[in-house]
């Protein structure tokens, strides 16, 4: 039986009148993702059309997820919003601190030791607040959301960027800061700009070497990292219906990639089988009696033009397998002679070190079994491993599951190392290295979902390639960046020349799921007596003080903390790897803050010049001197900026640090809103060009800071080290509501005093 199916049912019982009545407000048939949006309005029933891309709405979502990395500083800021407990049904899952090393069974132990404190913590919060705790080991958060929480039509939030792969099960489950998911937890209205539409068309089918992983590297070719932002994508379809649940999970999961609020698949055939695969026929059940009401209307797919406000169409059956990469995930190269074309001009290498299969987006027990069936030839053909090869199993579920049909024993055959149902080398948490910063060139091939630079193993040498499973196994084996396994051959141990056959797997357990213990510890009934102790001495956990609000002349005088060159992701702005310990510590973690960020001034990293004394140092160091003084200090960045994870640490330690302002060509939108619910000012440059004007000694003076009005620009005096003035002007995006949340210091300060009243 599933989780909260209660609630689930309540979704369901409202869906039809809502839809119908939003229906005849907008005038036209509705897509899937307007359907779920409107029945998830926080004021119940709608009574107005919404404008995409502009109108702010409030919405009530179903559940809440959120990981451990993130859930620290989410349960810390909900620990201050005076409630006995979450309004909604919310889990938090432990995966991202686990380092791979030596295996899963050692690495969970050192895990187990390492941050017993911060799980200890997460566990007590959990039972204190009515929280659904998922142990270390027992799974990826996405992957046990699909398998257990995800329901069709469902509208979820979680505190991880990729969130999104609840699609797979056609939710609207979208990526927010932990601000955000506090709002909510708090039973409160959750606010999104109401999103545009981008609708996907499959046609054809998948087959041979062709994934559900080549889709959505298409699609990122096609879009690239910013082409989704501000927009729910939709796919539809015959080519849609014929791909498995997890495969559309897959393609979700890396709707982040491009910067999509979320990405979604109507209610299917596919769907009914995994959702009764996993032990949830009620509510297989209980979408069948809805199902119109869980896929778009009719004549939406059959002219998508005047519904989407973009179409693109691919024909899977001309769809190939791809590699995208290095360094950013949508640098799309067919297999084979176009990859060797491009290695060769771009100096990338060739030899390929490692394979790595699994992560949030391709650990599924069908993942497992097509990529086992390449180690399971390589194996019959009398082929040797030329890489080393990692696989993370997505849940304890799968690993049980895969364990006792015999698809790891395969792997470790080949000698793959499986490692923890975590996270892992995805999130850089992988011991790859004894110094990452001077290690050698080189090239690795995985099935995750980011690859930016240093983001696997913290090699900025390392050139990671985005592939399907099944592909990242055949390079593995061959050990070749330009391995075609459509028509290249290998040489055996014989000296033989073989070829490998085509893929295959399951799409679901043929003997069913079974799992021993699934890792999940329900909270108490009753949370009220559970003490949480945090000490003041620990180097992982600390409590939070309320920010202060910045008054209007505290932003005169401000000083250019560093003018960002090129891309600048949150990995940029607040790394992971080893300072994942001190993701419950702001002061701690604030070291990291920016270190990543290439100076437009000098093209270093971490290596800012300090305009109160004129010498060069770390980005943090510089910006605690500028605290000491009291002087609030301003980053200037490029396009898209904040792109990649969710990580709202990237808003808050610059905020904790006296960063005031952030400036930039555009933003990513996960980052602009959690720099809004910091209570800091996330702004847009009017003109690009004035990017150019910014200079390494500049001082900004708000003019007109007193008067932040919705749809007003800020006028920005720049000082020059020359005594020269430029005036800039600066747009945002902020509301009424948001604009109170930078008056009152955070948006969880106006939570706390709301709750007080």
């Amino acid at each position: 039986m599933a989780f909260d199916i209660d609630m689930i049912k309540k979704v369901y019982a409202t869906m039809g009148e809502r839809v119908d009545i939003a229906r005849k407000l907008v005038g036209k048939p509705l897509t899937l993702a307007e359907k779920i949006l409107y029945s998830h309005l926080w004021d119940g029933n709608p009574d107005k059309v919404f404008t995409r891309g502009k109108d702010y709405v409030d919405f009530a979502p179903d559940r809440i997820a959120c990981q451990d990395a993130t859930a620290q500083m989410a349960l810390l800021q909900f620990m201050q919003a005076g409630k006995p407990k979450v309004a909604v049904p919310t889990t938090v899952h432990c995966d991202h601190l686990i380092q791979a090393k030596s295996g899963a069974a050692a690495d969970l132990k050192s895990a187990n030791s390492t941050s017993a404190e911060v799980f200890d913590f997460l566990e007590s919060v959990s039972n204190k607040y009515g929280i659904g705790f998922w142990k270390p080991g027992a799974g990826i958060i996405h992957q046990v959301v699909l398998e257990n929480y995800a329901f069709p039509g469902g509208m979820m939030i979680g505190t991880d960027s990729h969130t999104v792969n609840a699609g797979g099960l056609g939710m609207v489950a979208i990526g927010v800061g932990g601000a955000d998911a506090v709002d909510v937890m708090a039973g409160m209205a959750w606010e999104l700009k109401f999103p545009k539409l981008i609708g996907v068309k499959l046609t054809g089918t998948i087959s041979g070497w062709t994934a559900p992983k080549d889709v959505i590297l298409k699609v990122a070719e096609i879009l690239t990292v910013k082409g989704g932002t501000g927009a729910i994508v939709e796919y539809f379809g015959p080519g849609a219906k014929a791909l498995s649940c997890t495969g559309k999970g897959t393609i979700c999961n890396m709707g982040a990639e491009i910067g999509a609020t979320t990405s979604t698949f109507g209610y299917d055939e596919s769907m009914e089988r995994y959702l009764r695969a996993t032990d949830r026929a009620d509510i297989a059940d209980a979408a069948n009696e809805v199902k119109e009401h869980l896929t778009a209307d009719d004549e939406v797919y059959a002219n998508p033009e005047q519904y989407f406000d973009q179409v693109i169409e691919i024909n899977l059956s001309e769809l190939g397998p791809l590699l995208n990469g290095p360094f950013t995930p949508d640098l799309s190269t067919e297999v084979g002679t176009s990859m060797t074309e491009k290695a060769t001009k771009n100096d990338w290498p060739i030899q390929v070190e490692w394979g790595l299969i699994g992560s949030c987006t391709n650990s599924s027990y069908e993942d497992l079994s097509r990529a086992s069936s390449i180690a399971q030839q390589a194996l019959d053909k009398g082929l040797k491993m030329k890489a080393e090869l990692g696989i993370n199993p997505g849940s304890e579920q799968v690993r049980f599951t895969a364990e006792r049909d015999g698809i790891l024993g395969i792997f470790e055959k080949l000698d793959a190392k499986i490692f923890t149902n975590a996270c892992g080398p995805c999130i850089g948490q992988w011991a790859r290295y004894n110094d990452p910063k001077n290690a050698p060139k080189n090239s690795i091939v995985h099935s995750f979902n980011r690859n930016f630079a240093k983001r696997a193993d913290g090699n900025p040498n390392t050139h990671a390639f985005v592939a399907s499973p099944e592909l990242t196994a055949a390079i593995a084996v061959a050990g070749r960046l330009d391995f075609n396994p459509l028509v290249d051959t290998l040489i055996n141990e014989n000296g033989e020349e073989v070829k490998f056959d085509e893929p295959t797997g399951w799409e679901l357990p043929p003997k069913g799921f079974d799992v021993e213990d699934a890792g999940f510890v329900p909270p108490m009934e009753d949370g009220s007596g559970v003490q949480v102790v945090v000490s003041p001495s620990s180097e992982r956990l600390q409590l939070l003080e309320p920010f202060t609000p910045m008054q209007p002349e505290s932003l005169q005088g401000v000083k250019l903390l560093i003018k960002a060159f090129g891309k600048c992701t949150t990995d940029h702005i607040s790394m992971a790897g080893p300072w994942l310990r001190f993701r419950g510590h702001l002061d701690n973690i604030a070291n990291n803050t920016l270190i990543g960020a290439v100076n437009a001034f000098n093209k270093k990293t971490n290596f800012v010049k300090n305009q109160l004394t004129g010498e060069y140092g770390a980005v943090p160091d510089t910006q605690r001197a500028y605290k000491a003084k009291g002087i609030k200090s301003i980053v200037v960045g490029d396009h898209n900026y904040g792109e990649g994870s969710s990580r709202e640490h990237a808003a808050m330690q610059p905020r904790h640090l006296g960063v005031g302002a952030v400036l930039v060509k555009s933003f990513a939108r996960i980052h602009e809103t959690n720099l809004k619910k910091q209570g800091m000012l996330g702004l847009t440059f009017a003109n690009e060009n004035d990017y150019d004007l910014i200079q390494e000694d500049d001082t900004f003076n708000f003019i007109d800071i007193a008067e932040f009005a919705p749809d007003k620009p800020l006028t920005l005096e720049v000082v020059h080290s020359d005594g020269s003035k430029d005036t800039i002007m600066a747009n945002h995006t902020y509301n009424d509501a948001q604009i109170n949340w930078f008056k009152e210091g955070s948006a969880l300060n106006v939570i706390k005093r709301e709750n007080a009243q």
